[in-house]
């Protein structure tokens, strides 16, 4: 595992969901939220939108195939990532889930042990700190704006977080 204070200023998560309730996520072995259960995501390339970033870092990570039109936004993480030499670095993450993938799951580098769980029993210990105080009620259908402050390294939460339930983005 390498921690690594890395700056997104605009980010994707995707969540694979199956019909029965499942949900894939997989252990980050690098980069922001390294040793955390997680949904599949990355940084912009270019001016690509919001949703073609979803598509590509979910094919990539999981070697799940996705499309846009099956992707439901269901959060927004504003994140003010405190780094350890003082500067605050602020940062959205736009969370998605996509229904109907296709193609066979994969471990990656970056993205191993990948796993199938029913929304009741997500591993909410091992997620990122503030994921596990709103990811199961955004996949359980609700829409959610967050704001968290990080400290360094994103392994802690310096303020209390604040999540506000929103009808649409």
């Amino acid at each position: 595992m390498i921690m690594e204070e890395k700056t997104l200023f605009e980010a994707t998560v995707v969540y694979p969901i199956r019909d029965d309730g499942y949900v894939l996520l997989a252990k980050k072995t690098i980069k922001i939220g390294a040793g955390c259960w997680n949904g599949y995501g990355g940084g912009r390339e270019g001016d690509e939108s919001l949703t073609k970033t979803a598509v590509r870092e979910l094919q990539e990570e999981s070697g799940l195939t996705a499309r846009e039109e099956d992707l439901e936004k269901i959060g927004l993480l504003r994140s003010y990532n405190h780094k350890s030499d003082g500067q605050v670095v602020f940062g959205e993450v736009h969370f998605y889930t996509a229904k109907n993938c296709s193609g066979d799951v994969q471990e990656t580098e970056e993205m191993i042990t990948p796993t199938w769980f029913a929304l009741a029993k997500l591993p909410l210990d091992e997620l990122m700190p503030a994921d596990k105080l709103w990811i199961p009620d955004a996949l359980g259908g609700k829409k959610l704006i967050v704001t968290v402050h990080y400290g360094p390294f994103q392994r802690e939460i310096l303020q209390p977080v604040e999540i506000k339930e929103v009808s649409e983005f």
